[in-house]
């Protein structure tokens, strides 16, 4: 269970493969990843965006396979030994706010965040889970997991991009180290789908492919602009089926999107490379660790929404083997360095950072030292942008089986995120047949999250 970015499919327990990334020029146009040229489109046609404009950044971390937080967040140390497994809790700098002993950087940064240990939710299937929890809404029984993209609901990162809009030169919404087969944005289209890194910040020579020159390269030896400009023109021969007048328009922002392609600003933003070799190994030398980090540099840049996939999470053999050497020694530093950098930066109050999975993992461990998926508890992990820090919400039954009281799911999620973002949950967006879709399926704000 390597940490390195796979060039091919991506597989959880259930067979369902999820594509690693969309390249640019090959984006679907029914919202997979967005190409440059399209990028440039939305920000001359949704005037709209700019009554929803405030400076909250948003960073969410999917752990895409289903955390087992009764083994990390919400430990249940008195209970049997076939429910509380092979970790012990330890002490935080919050008082009374214990987490797992393998977390112990994270557990000194527990004043900057807020776990919510009452999040609940009746589906433990990966594909329809996984659209659950980034779109707020159930899927219908004719939802389809493995299309790439699923195209059911948009994803919050989406609905982030219409509503709120680009900042200067740098995509609204960005995706890495691979997009997600729900993290697309369905109907909405794709002007606000995100702009997909596809490829791995940890990699020796990170560069954005397709997007930007490698980082050793100089902009002025990419004057002969013919050879570039081909690789975001494959578009021209689609323009020709609905006109001249759109096919002259499109060239106008392939002319733009080199011009953004060759910005200094877009490059920085890009450049992890910049990043001192200190802070990198703080963050840890793998994926996830390193994703974090240009999450950091993306939203410090003006990105509204970044969404970092992180695979396997999907722990059914050897739960507490895999956890202890190889996930949490990922997660620990790579999150805690997260919470410092955006608190050092004093960007951690315009930052909401969620950090979360499709669902837990069964309260009792399976024969195989495993747990299995797990829909009806689950703790989603908050911090910044509106977030009291150093608070639990919420608690579980003494199994780690449900919650005890007052049940929070993936619709009252996005109303709080909303709500940090300044975004009106009743606004309704139309479908192409027309029908009238809020961005929120009815959830309610969680208040004791807020600060």
């Amino acid at each position: 269970m390597g940490d390195e970015f796979m060039a091919g499919p991506l597989k959880t327990c259930d067979g369902v493969t999820r594509r690693n990334a969309l390249r640019i020029g090959m984006a679907s146009w029914l919202g997979g990843g967005v190409t440059l040229s399209q990028m440039l489109q939305a920000r001359g046609d949704d005037a709209a965006s700019t009554k929803y404009r405030n400076e909250i950044s948003t960073i969410v971390v999917f752990l895409n396979g289903g955390l087992s937080t009764i083994d990390t967040l919400d430990l249940k140390p008195e209970a049997p030994a076939e429910f509380r497994g092979d970790f012990a809790p330890i002490d935080t700098n919050v008082p009374d706010l214990q987490i797992c002993e393998h977390l112990p950087l994270l557990s000194q940064q527990a004043d900057k965040f807020a776990l919510l240990r009452s999040f609940t939710h009746p589906n433990s299937s990966h594909g329809p889970a996984d659209h659950y929890m980034l779109t707020g809404y159930h899927p219908t029984p004719a939802f389809n997991p493995s299309l790439k993209p699923n195209n059911e609901r948009p994803t919050h990162g989406a609905i982030i991009s219409k509503m709120l809009g680009p900042r200067g030169s740098v995509p609204a919404y960005v995706s890495l180290p691979r997009m997600h087969n729900s993290a697309g944005s369905a109907y909405l289209g794709s002007n606000y789908a995100p702009f997909v890194v596809d490829a791995d910040p940890n990699t020796p020579n990170f560069s954005v492919p397709d997007l930007l020159p490698p980082m050793s390269v100089d902009v002025e030896r990419l004057s002969d602009r013919r050879g570039l400009l081909s690789r975001v023109d494959k578009y021209r021969k689609s323009t020709e089926l609905v006109g001249n007048r759109h096919a002259k328009t499109l060239n106008v922002f392939q002319q733009k999107a080199f011009d953004l392609m060759t910005s200094p600003e877009t490059r920085d933003a890009f450049d992890i490379g910049k990043e001192p070799t200190a802070l990198r190994d703080a963050y840890g030398r793998n994926s996830l660790g390193q994703s974090c980090l240009m999450a950091r540099r993306l939203v410090e840049s003006g990105v509204r929404c970044v969404y970092v996939d992180h695979s396997n999470w999907d722990t059914h053999n050897n739960n507490f083997t895999v956890l202890k050497n190889d996930l949490l020694p990922q997660f620990d530093p790579a999150m805690s360095m997260l919470l410092r950098d955006l608190a050092d930066r004093e960007i951690l109050k315009t930052t909401l950072l969620i950090v979360m999975g499709e669902f837990g993992r069964t309260p009792r461990v399976n024969g195989q030292a495993g747990r299995d998926h797990w829909g009806p508890s689950n703790c989603i992990f908050l911090a910044g942008g509106g977030i009291k820090g150093g608070c639990v919400v919420g608690a579980t039954n003494s199994h780690g089986e449900k919650p005890e009281a007052d049940p929070v799911g993936p619709e009252d999620l996005a109303a709080t995120m909303y709500r940090c973002l300044g975004i009106d949950p009743d606004v309704e967006f139309r479908t192409p047949e027309g029908r009238p879709v809020k961005i929120v399926n009815n959830g309610r704000v969680i208040t004791d999250l807020l600060a």
